[in-house]
């Protein structure tokens, strides 16, 4: 598995903080991913400090289940046995997780609630730019919340009920409110109003592979 970033890229990953737990077991370990941190290697060899280099620095046995963007923050789970990670990994691709995010969004939203459902494809031109596509895009939805509002900008919780690459990002977009600091889709103020792509991963909610209980992990919001 590698990252799609470009060879050129400049990699520079915080080393502080480095990689916090949220908590570990024999079956799972769930991390703090920090902002600016790829979560698998990339393809160049200085691209290849990650979420999972440094939890294998702690834990021989963990393996990325699921990603998130390098710019992207918040919880991440790692699986600790080949059990686990089938485990886990079912549970992804069938849809049984719940994931929540923080994003802030430059502009003012219409209402308080609403989803977008819209298709996603890779701009491959563009790459890892994804676009909207009705005609051959794979569905996707997202839902949203208001929780903030300032003069320029407006802070939301959002519920994605599928998992496509960049859909958070897109989704908001299509909405007309780029996330704060997105390198890909944001420019002009929308781009300067944050050092770092505003969005975070708050909550992970999933059965324990061992025994089946549901249990949900969270990182507080750096934003």
């Amino acid at each position: 598995m590698t990252s799609a970033v470009p060879q050129s890229f400049d990699y520079k990953p915080p080393l502080d903080p480095f990689l916090p737990v949220i908590h570990a077991d024999a079956d799972v370990l769930v991390v703090d991913k920090p902002s600016g941190l790829l979560s698998v290697p990339g393809k160049a060899p200085e691209h290849g400090d990650c979420v999972e280099s440094r939890a294998h620095a702690a834990h021989d046995n963990a393996r990325i289940v699921h990603r998130l963007d390098m710019d992207t923050s918040g919880v991440m789970v790692l699986a600790m046995n080949p059990a686990a990670h089938r485990h886990l990994g079912l549970q992804f691709e069938r849809r049984k997780t719940r994931k929540t995010y923080i994003a802030d969004l430059w502009g003012h939203l219409a209402g308080d609630t609403g989803e977008v459902d819209l298709p996603l494809i890779c701009d491959w031109p563009n790459r890892p730019k994804q676009m909207v596509c009705h005609e051959n895009g794979k569905a996707a939805l997202t839902k949203w919340q208001v929780i903030g509002r300032s003069d320029t900008t407006t802070r939301v919780r959002l519920f994605p009920h599928t998992g496509r690459s960049h859909q958070l990002r897109v989704h908001m977009l299509a909405l007309g409110h780029p996330i704060l600091g997105d390198r890909f889709y944001a420019d002009g103020d929308a781009l300067a109003a944050s050092d770092r792509l505003a969005l975070h991963a708050e909550s992970l909610e999933l059965h324990h592979p061992t025994g089946g209980e549901r249990v949900t992990f969270h990182s507080p919001c750096p934003l």
